[in-house]
Parts: C-alpha cells; structure tokens; sequence
C-alpha cells in the first residue's frame, strides 16, 4: 500500500485541462500534469484493501498497488519496472484507457478511486524523462523468423514480446506509418503522434523490422509468408458498420473513422483538408454515443463546426451504478469526456430514420424520431418508436460512429483459416486452424480497448513462443516478467 490511512487524508485529484477557448486553437494535448507532491500524495491513497481487485478490473493485470507504494514512496524508477513487468506500452494507456482498474477499486466503493490511470502516465513519463527507458535487444536470437501483420497496439506488443524471446520479427503495415488506430484514428489532442514514434525508435533499435505500405496478400503475395516460421494476424477490426436507411448515399453521410484518420493524416502533412470531410461552418451531427463520437466531437469543434449534436440511441445512463450493475464490474452510467464539455448537444433515445438531401446530392437534414425500451422479465429489451415524435434535423455532415463489424476478411480467405458463421477466426489458445498462423487482438476477439489489444499481443507472444520453442519464458498475467535466457 501507499501511506497508511492516506485515502482518508488525501483527496482524489484528477490532471488540469487548459481552458476549452484556448485548446480549441489546436490540436495538442491539452492536460496539465499535477506536481510531483501531489502525484505522490495520490500513490499514498492505494489502500491495504486486502484483496486488490483492481488486478482483475485491468486486462494485462498491472500490479497497480505495487507502483503506487512505489510512487509514494519516491522510488519512480522501481515504479516504471513495476509497470512495464506487465505493459508494453504505458504511455499509450495511460492517455487512452477508459481505466476498467478504477472501476474496480476498492476504494471506489465508498469514495473516489485511485488515480491510477494519471499516476500510469506520469510513471512511464518521468520514465521518458530521465532516459530510463532504452532500448534492450535479446542477447541471443533463435534464428525463428515471425511476421506480424498489422502495427496497432496488440501487433506492437506481440512483436516486442517475441522479439525479446530472441526471434526476428518482421511486422508489416499496409498504411504509410506505424501504429494503426493508435496512428490514424485517435485524434492528435488524446494523444499527439511523436508518443508513438519515440516507443517505435526503441523498438526499431530492439531489432524489430518495420515494413510498410505493404498490405499482405494485395501488394505483397501471400506466398512470402511461407518463409517465416509463424505468422501472427494482428490486422484489428477494421469493417465499419453502416446505416442503411435512405438517404445514406447522399454526400456528407460520412463514416466516423473516415473523418478522423483524414485529420490525423493533415496533421501529419501527408493529406490535404478535404470540404466534404471538414466540420468548418457546418451543422454535424455524431450518430454514437462512444468514444469514436466523442472524438468527431472534439475534432469538429476544432474545425469550428457551427454546430454539433450527438445523436444515442440508447436511454441516457444514470450517473450511478445501479443494481443491475454492481461493482466491481464495469459501469455503464453516463460518460461525459472533454470532448463534451467543449461544446455539443446530447440527445438519448432518438433513432435515424432517413438522411435528406438537395438537387446536388448534398445531405442537409436528419428525420429522426424518439424510442423507449420495453423491459420484458427473461427477453432482450424490445425497441419502440413513439408516435408523434418525429423530427427533422438539419445538418451538413453526418458522421456514423456506430463502431466495427469484424476484419476484412479477403487476408483469412487466401489463408484458409477457419471461421464461425459470424466471420470471426476461430482460435484456440491465439492459434488457428493452420497451426504456424496466431491471431491476437480486435482481429481475434472482435472490437475491443486496446488495454485489451496489448494484453492479447502479449498472450498470443507467449503461444507463438511455446509453438517454435516448445516453451517459454516469456512472462504472462501471473508470473509477471522474467528475464530471459535461451
């Protein structure tokens, strides 16, 4: 634990934010970090809770009271082993991650949880800081040959994992960049893009092979794969899911993804801003209530949109749990991001029925109308449109964030994997059907957080391992990590 009795003295504090007239300017990261003092202070709230079900709340089970004594105990570079014995990549989830371990605290039973996703970032980057984190290739190499397509966070963890084994790792990506989603997809102000490029230079100088603008199977033959001795299929969730009512073929009725990576792409000076997919001047309204809808929100208000509105089809959730949904398990009550706080109007319980358009083909209105969810004891809760309640919305730029299907499926089809009726891989321990052929991550385990991702990169490392090696010391979820000797 941190200080004894230090959740009774200390009070949860959270990062400051630059005010929303002046981060709206930009897109940069706008947090403010605490001082050192009071991210101590917020190590010495993790209390002698017995049973730390904070663990369990985190997919790569961080040993979070374990870095916050550190913390509070000023011994930072402990922390940051501490950390990354179970995390490749801290400094991206401890931007992104909805924080599941929060949740879980035990202290958030009566009072505020832990900081434990601030302290996780403020760890990894006194780390950065100090030039504690370095490169550390493998002292010996297997001579095994793996390719890992797809660079998003399960791809990168699953690479370093083997890499660290002593395999040699070719990881290919079929965008211009590494990082996938991370890269072109998250907006710049959640997490700018030199974070991800100074892991990679570590990575690269770790002997991990980079290819990109390569897209198996398409450009590069499927046949290549047969010279390595595994494959790891790391290629995400990437099939958008659409809304097929009328109208959906008008211009401006655009796909949520579309319209971040275009902006993630300007920024990065390798795109020119596109008016069909620009917020400036524009009513837009968001159809999702995640965290995809949350970041069109904050990039239209950076493109100074006249307007925006967040359409949910889903009852507004309360601000509590309730008993439907105890702790420690995740709660669905109500989110609000800073994304919302900069500027928008929520609506709940609305459906789209159709998209209306001009002469010219140019959306201009949204007919919606309102629902309620009718609760039957032993079935799924059944949808119903309120009569009279019909509106029409104007709007400009209509952006679909109603999440993922699956995987593209042209890559398994040509490897002959195996798959359920739904399309996705079927895989047992990460491997599968063709036995030498892995998959980790939203691939696998459809779309998900990438808390998750990295820990099914690592997971799947570990299997990848075991099947070349017929064992493996790389580490797992309970025996943390060890160092490794062939």
């Amino acid at each position: 634990m941190g200080k004894l009795k230090g959740f009774i003295e200390y009070e949860r504090i959270d990062e400051g934010y630059v005010q929303v007239k002046n981060r709206l300017k930009n897109y940069k990261e706008f947090t403010i970090k605490p001082s050192e003092e009071k991210l101590k202070k917020q190590g010495g709230r993790c209390m002698d809770c017995g049973v730390p079900f904070c663990h369990s709340g985190c997919p790569l089970g961080n040993l979070i009271p374990d870095f916050n004594d550190a913390v509070y105990n000023n011994k930072w570079k402990k922390a940051l082993h501490i950390l990354h014995s179970t995390n490749n990549f801290p400094e991206f989830t401890g931007r992104l991650c909805p924080a599941p371990c929060e949740e879980a605290c035990v202290l958030g039973i009566i009072n505020p949880p832990v900081s434990i996703e601030m302290i996780e970032k403020y760890i990894v980057e006194r780390g950065f800081k100090e030039g504690w984190i370095k490169a550390i290739p493998p002292l010996k190499r297997t001579g095994k040959k793996i390719a890992i397509i797809g660079s998003g966070p399960a791809g990168l963890a699953a690479a370093q994992q083997l890499n660290k084994a002593g395999h040699f790792i070719d990881v290919f990506e079929r965008d211009s960049k590494i990082g996938g989603l991370l890269r072109y997809g998250i907006p710049d102000f959640k997490m700018e893009k030199n974070i991800i490029d100074r892991r990679l230079e570590i990575l690269i100088n770790e002997g991990i092979n980079f290819k990109t603008n390569i897209e198996v199977g398409k450009n590069l033959p499927i046949e290549e794969l047969k010279k390595y001795d595994a494959v790891v299929l790391c290629g995400g969730a990437t099939i958008k899911r659409s809304l097929a009512i009328k109208g959906s073929e008008l211009n401006g009725v655009k796909q949520a993804m579309d319209f971040l990576k275009l902006q993630n792409q300007v920024i990065d000076g390798i795109a020119k801003t596109s008016q069909e997919l620009n917020a400036k001047g524009k009513n837009v309204i968001v159809i999702g209530g995640g965290d995809t809808g949350s970041d069109c929100i904050g990039t239209s208000n950076r493109q100074e949109a006249k307007s925006v509105t967040n359409f949910e089809i889903m009852p507004k959730p309360s601000s509590k749990r309730n008993d439907d949904n105890p702790w420690p398990y995740w709660p669905f009550k109500l989110k609000t991001t800073t994304s919302h706080k900069e500027g928008i109007h929520r609506e709940w319980c609305v459906l789209t029925k159709e998209f209306v358009g001009d002469k010219k083909g140019n959306v201009t209105g949204l007919k919606t109308v309102e629902v309620e969810w009718i609760k039957k004891a032993g079935e799924r809760h059944q949808l119903k449109e309120i009569k009279g309640s019909e509106k029409l919305w104007p709007c400009d730029l209509a952006l679909l964030a109603l999440g993922f299907t699956g995987h593209e499926t042209s890559l398994t089809k040509q490897l002959n994997i195996k798959t359920d009726d739904k399309s996705q891989l079927i895989c047992h321990n990460y491997q599968t059907s063709t036995p030498n052929i892995f998959s980790a991550g939203d691939m696998r385990r459809g779309q998900s957080l990438i808390v998750w991702a990295i820990s099914e990169g690592r997971e799947a490392a570990v299997q990848v391992d075991k099947f070349l090696m017929g064992y493996s010391s790389l580490e797992t979820k309970e025996k943390g990590d060890l160092p490794l000797v062939r």
